[in-house]
């Protein structure tokens, strides 16, 4: 998500360089730096890093299929295997349009749960 640690500190060096690469392997969610380098990157935009803004002049890449996140398929399989049905599941992770459908299958799958997503 590029939002803390080393990985911000070698942004703000080499974003600036049209030499260097950005190689993006896993999802970026929106809000967050790594969603707006890939959004704006492309076309020669800026990015916020701590407070302070950055010219995108690198090239960025992404190659999909690498994220170590369970899709929805493999979450409601999860699910599905738990020999208790749970109480609750809450949905906290990812976009809102994906949290919602995810929220819609679990409760097809799994009608006895209350599926939230909290605000």
């Amino acid at each position: 998500m590029c939002a803390g640690g080393r990985v911000v500190n070698y942004l703000k060096a080499m974003l600036g360089d049209a030499r260097n690469d950005v190689l993006f392997v896993g999802y970026q969610a929106a809000g967050t730096p790594g969603r707006d380098i890939l959004t704006h990157g492309p076309r020669g935009g800026w990015v916020e890093l701590d407070g302070d803004r950055y010219n995108i002049r690198a090239q960025i890449h992404t190659v999909g299929g690498y994220s170590a996140h369970a899709g929805q398929e493999d979450l409601l399989n999860f699910v599905k295997g738990i020999s208790e049905a749970p109480r609750e599941i809450r949905v906290v992770h990812g976009d809102d349009g994906a949290k919602r459908a995810l929220q819609a299958q679990l409760r097809r799958c799994v009608p006895h749960s209350d599926v939230v997503i909290p605000g």
